[in-house]
């Protein structure tokens, strides 16, 4: 998930075949192919517009963050901070593997160095790095078949992804379930190199938006840190709107509303 923030994954890397799998009554799927089924429900389309909102919470307080997002291809997305008031009119460019924060009440704007990519996003659990992130979790990892396992009463293909040895990517590996008639990821656990599980995010509330049945509730919970989840709610998208690439400029940031 990831990827639930952000709008954008570059695929890289070659192809590696998933030993082959049966789906009741249909055709012959690949660990791969269901991984990356699950993937397009949210990162398949050429553009993208959402409204969100982000809770954070923690053991003795909670915030919310509201925000709209728009994104192009693999390579652009914008996001502007709407709510609360102190933090109205920010802004967030991505450009290629170029990413810049503009902040109006101090008219500066500045760009993200390397360093302050494991930080977290708005104060979330997120980090800038998962808004960021290059890694394809189609081409990047290797997916093998675990099995399936309900989640919520929906059965699931349960797929491991682990990291190939070449590959730039954050998690050493991954454990998905897919709901087997609807593609959706529903539950997936990352892990370190070293193998400890860092968190955990689940898929929720179900609905169909603009034509497509996606999980409207993103719920990430860290491993080790009791009482710290991050709540994203999808209030409104759309696939494929229709955007530009100038539209995802400097100046824009300081102006879009």
């Amino acid at each position: 998930m990831k990827r639930f923030v952000k709008p954008v994954i570059i695929l890289t890397a070659t192809l590696f075949l998933a030993p082959v799998i049966s789906t009741a009554g249909a055709q012959q799927l690949t660990a791969k192919e269901i991984v990356k089924k699950a993937d397009e429900k949210f990162n398949g389309e050429m553009s993208g517009y959402s409204v969100m909102s982000m809770t954070i919470v923690r053991p003795t307080w909670q915030r919310s963050v509201e925000f709209k997002s728009w994104s192009l291809e693999n390579d652009y997305s914008l996001t502007l901070i709407t709510a609360p008031a102190r933090e109205k009119g920010q802004t967030f460019l991505k450009r290629g593997s170029e990413m810049w924060s503009w902040n109006p009440a101090i008219n500066r704007l500045i760009k993200l160095p390397p360093s302050m990519m494991s930080q977290g996003w708005m104060g979330s659990d997120y980090t800038n790095d998962d808004i960021l992130r290059e890694s394809s979790v189609v081409e990047d990892y290797t997916h093998t078949m675990e099995g399936e396992e309900a989640i919520d009463g929906r059965m699931c293909y349960k797929i491991e992804l682990k990291a190939k040895e070449d590959a730039g990517v954050l998690w050493g590996h991954q454990i998905w379930w897919v709901d087997k008639n609807e593609f959706i990821l529903l539950k997936a656990e990352l892990y370190d190199e070293d193998g400890y599980l860092v968190r955990t995010e689940r898929g929720l509330d179900l609905k169909t938006m603009d034509g497509r049945f996606i999980p409207t509730t993103i719920e990430l919970v860290p491993a080790e840190e009791e009482g710290h989840k991050t709540v994203l709610k999808i209030l409104e998208i759309k696939f494929n709107v229709r955007l530009e690439e100038n539209f995802f400029s400097q100046q824009n940031m300081k102006t879009i509303r």
